[in-house]
C-alpha cells in the first residue's frame, strides 16, 4: 500500500476540462445536441463555462488558438449510447473509431466533437 492509499485522502469530483476555439458554439453543441446545463460562466467575453448533465460535468475554457489533441482527451459513460452515436452522426462530427463492443465489457466510440477535441463514450455491455 502506497503512502497516499493509507492517509485517509478522499477525492470529490474530477471533471473534464476541454479547450474550444469558440465558446458559443461549444456551448451549442454540448446543450443543444446532448442537453447539457449550464450551470456557471464568467468573462466578458466568456472564458470559462460549466456544463453539468445528470452525474457529468464540462468545464469549457476558451483557447481561441486551440489545436485539437491527437489523442482521446476525455471519456464519457452514458446509458444510451446507441442514442449518442445517432446524434453524433446526424450533427456529421467526425467518428474516429466506430461503435463497437470491446472485449474489455463496454460498448464505445471515438468522436471529434466541433473544436476537435477527441471524446471516447462507453456503455457497459449487458451480461
Amino acid at each position: 500500500m502506497t503512502d497516499s492509499a493509507s492517509n485517509g485522502i478522499r477525492f470529490g469530483r474530477i471533471a473534464a476540462m476541454l479547450p474550444v476555439a469558440d465558446m458559443a458554439r461549444a456551448h451549442d453543441f454540448y446543450a443543444d445536441a446532448l442537453g447539457f446545463t449550464k450551470t456557471f460562466q464568467n468573462g466578458s467575453p466568456v472564458g470559462f463555462m460549466i456544463l453539468k448533465r445528470d452525474d457529468a460535468e464540462l468545464h469549457l475554457t476558451l483557447q481561441p488558438d486551440h489545436k485539437p489533441a491527437a489523442f482521446t482527451i476525455a471519456h464519457m459513460m452514458v446509458e444510451d449510447i446507441d442514442a449518442v452515436h445517432a446524434i453524433i452522426r446526424a450533427r456529421e462530427l467526425r467518428i474516429l473509431k466506430g461503435l463497437r463492443d470491446k472485449d474489455y465489457g463496454l460498448r464505445a466510440f471515438v468522436f471529434e466533437d466541433p473544436d476537435g477535441n477527441r471524446i471516447d463514450v462507453g456503455q457497459p455491455l449487458k451480461r
